[in-house]
């Protein structure tokens, strides 16, 4: 395989990750905001703390959604360590996440709904960035020995042919 290909190759691997990737992860921003907004709408209960509850509801879901399939063909021994590392750059993630929130809530004073899920929304762009390379490199990782993980769904490469004994290589 020419370095072209295989730059293309690995290209169009991560571009497939990162597809699976954003489908789950759009699905827990629809659970996030859903449960954000319930919580707002029905208790009293300050905005973050609320934002901090609809996190830890779509980071669960989240979880289920990246091990069973964005990353299911990834290393599935060890499921402790992979459990408490997604885990920790979960709380990274929902640290940035409503800490942005906070900075605008609290510190800005920008305190209406609209403002809210726009400072909320915010927050899950740019804890979306830190926990898909801390996934894809920590949480997930590909078995040791092997190459970039394959998709099921893309075509594999042809095996070489194995030489004839006492054939020389050119």
């Amino acid at each position: 395989m020419s370095e072209r290909s295989a730059l293309r190759s690995r290209l169009e691997t991560l571009l497939r990750e990162a597809a699976k990737f954003g489908a789950v992860g759009g699905a827990g921003v629809i659970v996030n905001f859903a449960v954000f907004n319930l919580v707002r709408h029905l208790t009293e209960l300050p905005v973050v703390r609320a934002s901090v509850i609809a996190t830890v509801v779509a980071t669960g879901t989240n979880y289920l959604g990246y091990r069973y399939f964005t990353y299911r063909d990834r290393d599935k021994q060890g499921r402790t360590r992979e459990l408490s590392l997604f885990l920790l750059f979960s709380v990274a993630g929902l640290i940035i996440e409503n800490g942005m929130l906070y900075a605008a809530t609290y510190g800005f004073g920008w305190d209406t709904p609209l403002q809210n899920n726009v400072f909320k929304f915010l927050g899950i762009g740019v804890a979306t960035l830190f926990r898909f390379w801390s996934y894809r490199t920590w949480v997930f990782r590909t078995p040791e020995g092997a190459g970039p993980a394959p998709d099921a769904g893309a075509p594999r490469a042809p095996e070489p042919e194995p030489q004839a004994q006492g054939a020389s290589r050119p």
